[in-house]
């Protein structure tokens, strides 16, 4: 069953695309990997799924609930981590999710529930200015996570992050469909830790949807097109350098 689906999603400024006819399916409980190089359109479609800006054509689907007539249910069913978690220094961790959970309605229980989910208890009263960077990303995530929304978007959630910090983020990233049935989006230029955490991917280039399924199957496809099958990143960069060639631009 797919829980997020696009028909023809389009977005454009002026003259021009940054979202073209995009037809994305993510299945209910899959960790789904988006990819592209800079300006391939993953962040703008991000933003129209979190209401952030509008289509300029197409329709998409979350949860069985349909954009734009149920735009405010549909954000009651998402939890997002776009660029760097925003935080307030001086509150402790435990302060700053308080303020999402009074926002939101919540009891305060969640607040307990995303602390133990992203391993920040032992932290919680310490202010948020002396966490170290992949604490701050693990607070961002809680702060997503806070009220267990059954969809996550996260966009470049390890950026900046040391290596530790990165496995951090991978381990919980990846323990969450079964831990706590939901279904991630997660864009990264990191190309390995997507090939250790998503079950699907999405490529994107000018705005268009390139291929999208398991790793298995792109593997297959890129064997059949004659590309390189060692590793996501040189698969990756050979079918974008090959769309590349033929002139893959947005119509």
């Amino acid at each position: 069953m797919n829980i997020v689906e696009t028909c023809n999603l389009t977005k454009t400024y002026g003259g021009f695309t940054a979202v073209s006819r995009l037809n994305l399916h993510i299945r209910k409980g899959n960790v789904y990997g988006f990819l592209g190089p800079n300006g391939a359109g993953k962040s703008t479609t991000m933003k129209m799924f979190l209401g952030l800006t509008r289509p300029s054509g197409g329709s998409f689907s979350i949860a069985g609930l349909s954009f734009p007539k149920d735009r405010a249910a549909i954000l009651k069913q998402v939890g997002s981590l776009i660029e760097s978690p925003a935080y307030y220094g001086n509150l402790s961790g435990r302060e700053n999710l308080e303020i999402i959970q009074r926002l939101l309605g919540l009891p305060a229980s969640a607040v307990d529930d995303a602390l133990e989910l992203t391993r920040l208890t032992e932290f919680q009263h310490r202010p948020a200015r002396k966490y170290s960077l992949g604490m701050k990303q693990r607070l961002g995530l809680a702060g997503a996570l806070i009220g267990r929304p059954p969809i996550l978007i996260l966009d470049e959630p390890t950026n900046g992050l040391d290596p530790v910090g990165i496995h951090e983020i991978r381990t919980l990233i990846r323990s969450l469909p079964e831990k706590y049935d939901c279904t991630v989006l997660v864009s990264s230029h990191l190309l390995t830790e997507i090939e250790l955490m998503a079950d699907t991917v999405g490529i994107l280039n000018h705005g268009r949807l390139l291929f999208e399924g398991t790793l298995q199957e792109l593997k297959a496809k890129a064997q059949s097109s004659g590309f390189p099958t060692d590793n996501l990143e040189e698969t990756f960069l050979a079918l974008i350098e090959a769309d590349d060639r033929k002139g893959g631009i947005n119509e």
